[in-house]
């Protein structure tokens, strides 16, 4: 029906025109594995977004025979949740009431509390969705009740045959042809990275901006210099910085560098800056501290100057920490101290360390041959623990050295 969105119009209605994800309804997909059983179960459905995951439930809910209410978490509220459930009591519920809700991390945890009754009784099957990491954000108690499915960005290929089917759709609502080689709608389709949904509505106004022939040049203007699942306060951004950090831990340079420049291009200048001071002290540390001023020397250039030349002092800072050195003995040191700090211990310190006793027994290092002399400075209960464990590197293995020899007595 024209007038419709073209996205809508091409949704799939049955598994097997549902495109990408082969893990969860390929041939031997799990999903469909577990609906080829009879068997429905909850479900959380989670990935970015275009995905397919509204689309799977609606296919579920046709299966089923049950009927469909459908709550988006960012409006619903908990009556609305109550007035979806309260279908399930009526005849138009008789097969059961499959519950959807989009976007589920927006719920509170008490809307979510309110779920749980309905699920365990079986009133409900729920099914939901999030582009968050739902073991983060969905109340553990349905997580536990529930069948969790990560749905994954849809390649280019996977896209390309859904472009072909709308490009005739449009042509015959249009009553005209538009001409567009294949390379252009692959074009098409990356440019929607991962969304189905988006290269679609690309491909849409492309057909209705171009003249005659689609070329790529229309889709340029038609699509943002960024794109991506980029979304500053969601997984796709922690993902990303959590990736820019284990390439640089991993020393691999040509990872950190690639991940670096998809969070500038995606616009986020402090938290690459920040990412890169913690990665100076976490996981390079001790194994060579000048890293933590080269590291910030470089932030502090980055800030002053902006984008787009804020990417020359990171790229050095990138590829200068993944080719440091690495240790986090300074990083694990801390852990292991505030577990102690956390578990109550260690509450009354050596009197001589306090100001209130005068320092009364404390002995000066500084009087003493190579500025130390054996003393306790733990408390009592924790005199003989130890938390720092030099790492295998060089520099800390020339001070390990170096306080073996002063502690022996030797130098």
């Amino acid at each position: 029906m024209a007038g419709r969105p073209l996205a809508d119009r091409l949704r799939p209605t049955a598994l097997d025109e549902m495109v990408g994800q082969e893990h969860l309804f390929g041939k031997n997909g799990v999903i469909r594995r577990v609906l080829s059983r009879a068997h429905l179960t909850n479900m959380i459905f989670y990935g970015p977004p275009g995905t397919g995951k509204t689309t799977l439930a609606g296919i579920i809910a046709g299966m089923s025979g049950m009927e469909l209410r459908h709550l988006n978490a960012t409006t619903a509220t908990t009556a609305d949740v109550k007035e979806a459930i309260a279908a399930s009591t009526s005849v138009f519920g008789s097969n059961g009431v499959l519950l959807y809700i989009d976007e589920i991390q927006y719920f509170t945890r008490k809307q979510q509390q309110v779920l749980l009754e309905y699920i365990e009784n079986g009133q409900i099957t729920l099914i939901a969705s999030t582009t968050e990491n739902p073991y983060l954000y969905v109340y553990n108690a349905i997580i536990s009740r529930s069948m969790v499915f990560e749905f994954k960005a849809v390649t280019a290929k996977e896209i390309l045959p859904v472009l072909k089917r709308g490009m005739k759709i449009l042509e015959e609502e249009a009553c005209e042809k538009r001409e567009v080689d294949e390379e252009t709608l692959l074009y098409i389709a990356q440019a929607g990275a991962g969304d189905v949904r988006r290269s679609v509505n690309i491909l849409e106004s492309a057909f209705y901006t171009a003249d005659g022939k689609i070329e790529k040049s229309t889709v340029d203007a038609l699509t943002p210099r960024i794109i991506g699942n980029f979304d500053r306060s969601g997984t796709v951004h922690y993902d990303l910085l959590s990736c820019l950090q284990k390439s640089v831990r991993g020393s691999d340079p040509d990872a950190a560098i690639f991940y670096l420049a998809k969070i500038l291009e995606g616009g986020d200048l402090p938290g690459a800056c920040r990412r890169l001071i913690v990665m100076a002290n976490e996981d390079i540390g001790l194994a060579y501290p000048q890293a933590a001023t080269v590291a910030l020397s470089c932030v502090e250039s980055a800030m002053k100057v902006g984008m787009p030349e804020a990417a020359l002092p990171l790229s050095n800072c990138v590829i200068f920490l993944a080719t440091c050195p690495k240790s986090n003995s300074a990083y694990l040191a801390y852990d292991a101290a505030k577990k102690d700090v956390l578990e109550g211990r260690g509450q009354t310190v050596p009197p001589y360390m306090r100001p209130s006793n005068k320092y009364d027994g404390y002995i000066y290092p500084h009087d003493h041959p190579n500025h130390y002399v054996a003393q306790q400075y733990l408390p009592d209960d924790l005199k003989d623990r130890r938390y720092y464990v030099f790492g295998d590197n060089k520099i800390e293995a020339a001070a390990k050295a170096y306080w073996d020899l002063v502690k022996d007595g030797k130098k």
